[in-house]
């Protein structure tokens, strides 16, 4: 077979049996391709996990339609260690098909220790490799060998210079690959047989990506210093190595070609960060230009040239992974949070950089009298923009129902975060562990959070990616979600309202095993509640502790200067430390910290308000919910463009239209910041952990 895929698939016809069971100890029919292939064939996937929660979906949703006669193609999965479907409802053992599918069965002369920690995505590799390799029987170290070599392109024993392993380090961490534990104990392990490696924190910057740019930003300025001083010895010298964190050689060859190509998108794209020098006026000739600061103003207006044009082509299209989604968002809120930095006003030299020569000399800063943006750089925004969204919705609109059923290590979407959490807790022991929930904070918001947060609190080490809201991108739906660890279809009575959050939350844990007087919940913090919060984490039984940080939402709904408004009003915030404090106190009792938004927002503007009284159960800028199909078309009728999103995920009764593209239902061409709908700044949030360093 050419795919793994079809060895799975060969097993699911269509109208044949109305419920299969599948033992799914590897999680191959929550990959993104399986779940999209039996959806084109007309299955549903439902996981037996939460036994309270399975039930209410399978009797609400398809015993009902069974016993009217209708037919349905339905997949249960069972996450057992084993192949064993004995855990599951004897109702549904004796009526389903029973099936089962493990790595050791597409991989039979792989050992399966070594391939059980493999992300999904690298399979395909994987298999192709099998395929073209014919390995016979390998052991553990002979298997960790292979898949090195063949999944991640690394041949341990041909590293034999520090730039050989820079060169291998920067791709990984530079594309977020994700390495099992097992393999980098063997890469480690290979690499410490050559002795020029002794002195490198290799178990450090191997396996931990953020360690890994802190250690080549402590090293930046001795390089610069070196390149502008012509000697090695003055870095000594002057004492720039008295204070590294990091052990190892303090000169890094950057200038390597194999390195050197990696180091603008590093700073362009905020893993490594300019640093001041008192040379800057010969270095911001040289190569080295975006790894140093000159002009405030200069600086931010030319990384945004730079980024604009790096990102262009590499916007993920309708067959990309959720991951290089989440990648590009991130690369997406650098650009937003610079475009508007920069302003929307500027006083134009006569020679304008021409759009239609592909921004030719995006780099370059001469042709500006100031370092405001030009008109010509919002249409390069807004083109980007544009073309984002399209590509952002053809992807959701073919992938999004397949992401809910994603394994919640590491969190995909908001509902698996406490999951996520609750994992943590069971690994590390007698573990603390603190949700903040920053309401209404996209992912822009938070790197401009972030960025203040970092300069008064250098210490700590924040640990970020991006994981999805849920849709539509409300509060009630997707925060309701966050804190009760479930789809929004398992909350339907409290669905359009927030007063049984905190239950929800409470009711996660009691579920795995917690008793009530471990868990807490505080919703509304802010400085008037820091009493309250000191009392919780004092309370030696207080385990686990969800707050809602509802700031940055006020902020948002309250907004008429836009997203370059919204931006200085969270950055205040940011600057007077509140949030900082919270996170000292919490760190200083003990408490594991998880930090992440419900949903982001969009600048939008009006394109008419619905008259239709009460007949949504919703009113949102960017979503009205109906309770029926009848309901919701009458509405679509007034407004063509107008989406009807699919119930995935959602209650029976929970109908949503979204406003067309970046539009609210508000007056005509009146602008609002508002969310509820699909782009990508709504719909990718950040999840972050921080701890000290």
């Amino acid at each position: 077979m050419d795919s793994w895929r079809d060895y799975v698939l060969k097993e699911f016809t269509p109208q044949v049996v109305r419920l299969t069971l599948v033992a799914d100890p590897d999680g191959l029919l929550t990959e993104e391709g399986i779940v999209m292939a039996l959806r084109e064939r007309g299955f549903e996937i439902l996981e037996f996990d939460d036994s309270i929660a399975f039930r209410f979906s399978y009797e609400s949703k398809y015993r009902s339609l069974w016993d009217k006669g209708e037919l349905t193609d339905l997949v249960v999965i069972l996450r057992s260690p084993t192949d064993d479907l004995s855990f599951l409802p004897y109702d549904l053992l004796r009526v389903g098909r029973k099936l089962s599918f493990n790595l050791g069965d597409l991989f039979p002369n792989l050992s399966y220790p070594v391939i059980e920690g493999l992300d999904r995505s690298n399979l395909d590799t994987l298999y192709q490799a099998q395929i073209r390799y014919k390995p016979e029987k390998l052991g553990d170290n002979t298997t960790k060998d292979f898949v090195l070599r063949h999944v991640f392109e690394i041949v341990p024993e041909l590293i034999k210079q520090p730039h050989d392993l820079l060169r291998v380090l920067l791709r990984l961490h530079y594309k977020e690959l994700h390495i099992p534990p097992i393999l980098n104990e063997r890469f480690i392990y290979i690499l410490r047989q050559n002795k020029c490696f002794d002195a490198w924190p290799l178990e450090k910057i191997v396996s931990d990506r953020e360690a890994f740019f802190e250690f080549l930003q402590e090293r930046w300025p001795i390089f610069l210093e070196g390149m502008t001083s012509g000697k090695a010895e003055i870095v000594s010298e002057k004492g720039l190595t008295d204070d590294l964190k990091y052990s190892g050689p303090p000169n890094i060859p950057f200038d390597h070609h194999d390195i050197r190509i990696y180091i603008d998108n590093l700073f362009l794209e905020g893993m490594l960060h300019p640093v001041q020098h008192p040379k800057s006026d010969i270095l911001s000739k040289t190569w080295v230009v975006s790894g140093i600061k000159v002009d405030p103003e200069l600086d931010t207006l030319r990384r945004l040239q730079k980024l604009m044009k790096s990102i262009e082509g590499s916007i993920p299209d309708a067959e990309g992974r959720h991951q290089d989604w989440l990648i590009f968002a991130h690369r997406w809120a650098e650009v937003i949070v610079l475009f508007h930095q920069t302003g929307k006003h500027v006083e134009l030299a006569s020679s304008q950089l021409d759009f239609n020569k592909n921004w030719q000399d995006a780099g370059s800063t001469d042709h500006l009298k100031s370092a405001s943006i030009s008109e010509l750089h919002a249409n390069q925004f807004q083109m980007l923009q544009e073309r984002i969204d399209k590509a952002f919705l053809l992807w959701i609109q073919k992938r999004y129902g397949g992401l809910y059923n994603q394994p919640p290590v590491p969190p995909v979407m908001v509902h698996h975060i406490p999951r996520a959490m609750e994992r943590y807790m069971r690994s590390m022991g007698k573990e603390k562990v603190a949700l903040i929930l920053i309401d209404g904070m996209a992912f822009d918001s938070w790197l401009v959070v972030k960025e203040e947060f970092m300069k008064q609190r250098p210490h700590l080490s924040i640990r970020e990616r991006a994981i999805f809201g849920w849709i539509p991108t409300i509060t009630p739906v997707s925060r309701q979600a966050a804190f009760a660890g479930k789809p929004p279809m398992c909350f339907p009575n409290s669905i359009n309202t927030l007063e049984r959050e905190p239950v929800l939350w409470s009711q996660f844990w009691i579920d795995h095993g917690f008793t009530q007087s471990e868990i807490s919940y505080v919703k509304g913090v802010n400085e008037t509640k820091t009493h309250v919060i000191d009392e919780i984490t004092l309370d030696q039984r207080i385990r686990i502790l969800g707050l809602v940080v509802d700031t940055v939402d006020k902020i948002m709904h309250g907004m008429e200067l836009g997203l370059a408004g919204m931006h200085n009003q969270v950055r205040q915030w940011a600057k007077e430390g509140f949030l900082g404090k919270l996170i000292d106190l919490l760190l200083e009792r003990n408490y594991k910290i998880f930090l992440t938004s419900d949903h982001g927002s969009i600048e939008a503007k009006g394109c008419g308000r619905p008259a239709e009284g009460s007949i949504a159960d919703v009113r949102g800028e960017r979503v009205r919910i109906y309770p029926n199909q009848v309901l919701r078309k009458t509405i679509k009728t007034r407004f063509p463009e107008a989406m009807e999103w699919p119930q995935i995920g959602l209650p029976q009764d929970y109908l949503p239209l979204l406003a067309p593209g970046r539009s609210a239902f508000i007056h005509t061409d009146e602008q609002i910041i508002a969310h509820g709908g699909i782009s990508l700044e709504e719909s990718v949030v950040p999840f972050v952990q921080i701890e000290r360093s």
